[in-house]
């Protein structure tokens, strides 16, 4: 049960192990798919447009109930003798402090995203709420509860079962901090060949499209912000830009390695996060700020049995459009950000990784 064929098979370019297999197939593909994009936009623009409704009427269902099985297995791990199993070892020592793990947890999987939607989505399900004939008070709250129901405990446990099954197979069973080694269990030594390389480059491929959709609707919004501060032109060509310049200081971060370029970075960004919220907190209408966060929590906590229900998605409001868009994302962004969360991890118990990873960033 060792990584030795995977290492044999596979080349270091530029300090990085690359697998030619994974990495061929996986960049023609991207490359053909951006082709298609560039000259058959249309085409590709209507395949995607019937496809997208197709999947979330027919298997909306299936992401629901998936993501309800994700959080009840995580929670049969948490509070079982499971928990105490260290990721690592028993002799595995954390590397990082709880502060700059919890930066790292945020940083990684909540991303520019949140600073948008965090607005935009609740105003959106408000308008929705209410055009449905619900009342404004019950609308506001029904509103901050789906929010929080996109980007809470289901999201993260997307990423926390993810990361656990890459950290436990790969600190604690000595296989390569691949996707391919969470299906050790099913595949056995065939994750080391054609069945290996498959699950790695539809990894690979989920994690750039999951990617691009990141970058996109990120760089949209900055651009939208800078035209609003600076009077900056909405073009492709600012967006190309920032795309480049977030690229490259995310490269300068990774190359840096975790201990440096990664940990400040997250640590900066959580500290800025905070910054945000004094202000809103101190400049605005503090009490009522307060008042409906525990508000709406309680609601949100009233409202997720209603919400995680897989039978009847279809008849809650803007569920059939948002959820399914979400979990899809999150599906397609947890190759990355698991990794990430795994590689972080070693020398936490399975409990305190759980606990740490579905729980501190919703709060956060």
């Amino acid at each position: 049960m060792d990584n030795k064929h995977l290492k044999k098979t596979s080349k270091k370019i530029f300090g990085l192990r690359i697998h030619p297999t994974v990495f061929t197939v996986s960049a023609a593909f991207t490359i053909l798919f951006v082709l298609a994009n560039i000259f058959w936009n249309e085409a590709i623009s209507a395949a995607f447009s019937y496809l997208i409704p197709l999947i979330t009427q027919k298997v909306g269902w299936f992401y629901i109930l998936s993501v309800n099985i994700f959080i009840a297995y995580l929670a049969f791990l948490a509070i079982t003798p499971y928990g105490k199993i260290r990721l690592g070892g028993e002799e595995a020592k954390p590397q990082f402090s709880y502060f700059s793990w919890f930066a790292m947890l945020f940083s990684a999987g909540m991303g520019i995203g949140l600073l948008y939607y965090g607005v935009g989505e609740p105003v959106q399900h408000f308008s929705t709420f209410v055009e449905a004939g619900t009342s404004a008070e019950q609308a506001v709250q029904k509103s901050m509860a789906f929010t929080f129901f996109h980007w809470g405990i289901h999201a993260w446990a997307i990423y926390g079962l993810v990361g656990l099954s890459l950290a436990f197979f790969s600190f604690n069973r000595k296989l390569p901090l691949t996707m391919r080694s969470a299906f050790y269990p099913l595949l056995k030594e065939r994750i080391f060949g054609i069945w290996g390389n498959l699950i790695d480059i539809l990894s690979v491929i989920a994690t750039l499209f999951g990617m691009a959709a990141t970058l996109g609707l990120g760089v949209q919004q900055i651009n939208a912000g800078l035209h609003h501060l600076f009077g900056t032109s909405i073009s492709p060509f600012v967006q190309i830009f920032l795309i480049i310049t977030i690229t490259t200081i995310a490269g300068i971060s990774v190359v840096s390695g975790l201990q440096k370029g990664v940990r400040y970075l997250s640590e900066i960004t959580i500290v800025l996060a905070a910054v945000l919220l004094g202000f809103m907190l101190f400049n605005g209408p503090s009490t009522h700020l307060l008042s409906s966060f525990f508000g709406n929590t309680v609601m949100y906590a009233k409202w997720l049995p209603h919400y995680s229900d897989w039978t009847s998605y279809k008849h809650i409001g803007p569920q059939e459009e948002w959820t399914i868009f979400y979990w899809a994302w999150w599906i397609s962004w947890s190759p990355f950000v698991g990794m990430f969360i795994a590689k972080i991890s070693k020398g936490r118990t399975i409990r305190e990784f759980i606990s740490g990873v579905l729980l501190v960033p919703t709060l956060l």
